[in-house]
């Protein structure tokens, strides 16, 4: 009788109830977790094509820099889903913005691509080279991002330039 009123108090709807939070606590722990390694895959993923593609999108090095891939400017991988920098070269359906540390980008407008100027919507050859944008898009396996959202923005201050000394 003794033993099955300890049998009873460890399978109680109190314990039971608790067993099921911790499981559910466990799993969302491991879905975080899955989430972080896979959006790092992602940007691991879209950094090596870019590497693999730079040749093809900006005629660069015949082989490519598969010997130089750790030589990655800034020694961290590019970020794929966001970029801001200036309009370098409009095509019909691309453009290339200089971007952080001078890295150059190809960025693919399709018909759901949003650009805007302000509160207007504007077509990509209404674009100008010289021009700041934020692009928020998702990369594709050339090394190029694939726009969602362009918007144009003011360009950034300048910075004063330190004056010569007086002697």
């Amino acid at each position: 009788m003794n033993e099955e009123k300890q049998i009873n108090k460890i399978f109680s709807k109190e314990n039971i109830k608790w067993l099921i939070v911790g499981f559910m606590i466990m799993a969302l722990f491991v879905l975080i977790f899955a989430f972080g390694v896979w959006i790092g895959g992602e940007k691991a993923r879209f950094s090596s094509n870019w590497a693999d593609n730079y040749h093809k999108n900006f005629a660069g090095p015949q082989n490519g820099f598969n010997e130089n891939w750790r030589d990655v400017p800034g020694g961290e991988f590019m970020n794929a889903h966001g970029l801001f920098g200036e309009v370098i070269k409009v095509d019909e359906n691309s453009f290339v913005i200089k971007g952080r540390e001078n890295m150059e980008n190809v960025v693919i407008v399709n018909r759901e691509t949003v650009i805007k100027r302000l509160s207007d919507n504007i077509q990509l050859k209404d674009l100008k080279v010289g021009e700041f944008v934020v692009i928020i898009g998702s990369p594709n396996d050339s090394g190029q991002i694939e726009a969602k959202l362009i918007r144009i923005m003011p360009p950034p201050p300048v910075t004063m330039q330190p004056r010569g000394r007086l002697n």
